[in-house]
């Protein structure tokens, strides 16, 4: 079992990693942090290009995490997966049979997540285990 969770470096992925750090430290439980680099629907030498500039900045996002987690004294692992972040996450927490995916919002209408297809929305219909959904901090 572990805890699995959505990092991009963007506001609400800081907010989802601390929760997530909580969760893990209470459960006793890794941290598994992912970073979905799958291209947006692109094809030829552009999409190569794309998706080695997305994976580089999924290792970095996720060094960055690393640093946090482990500061916290949490075991934590790392899956950088060639895939849109709603289906990386779904991928690796049914692999690990995760007690849990934590992710960010951004702060969105639900009908605006629901209509651009937002990560906290797909993994909310299409996840098979707990789904927590952290909002950005609005203060």
């Amino acid at each position: 079992m572990s805890v699995v969770v959505g990092y991009d470096e963007s506001p609400g992925a800081d907010r989802a990693l601390d929760t997530a750090i909580t969760v893990a430290t209470r459960w006793g439980e890794p941290l598994v942090l992912v970073y979905g680099a799958g291209p947006p629907g692109m094809v030829g030498e552009e999409a190569g290009a794309h998706r080695e500039a997305l994976r580089e900045m999924g290792r970095t996002a996720l060094s960055h995490a690393v640093e946090r987690a482990q500061a916290a004294g949490i075991d934590t692992e790392i899956r950088l997966v060639d895939a849109k972040p709603a289906q990386a996450l779904i991928e690796v927490a049914d692999e690990l049979d995760a007690t849990v995916i934590v992710v960010g919002t951004v702060g969105e209408s639900p009908l605006r997540g629901a209509m651009l297809g937002s990560t906290p929305h797909k993994l909310l219909h299409l996840a098979t285990r707990p789904v927590l959904c952290v909002p950005v901090d609005q203060g």
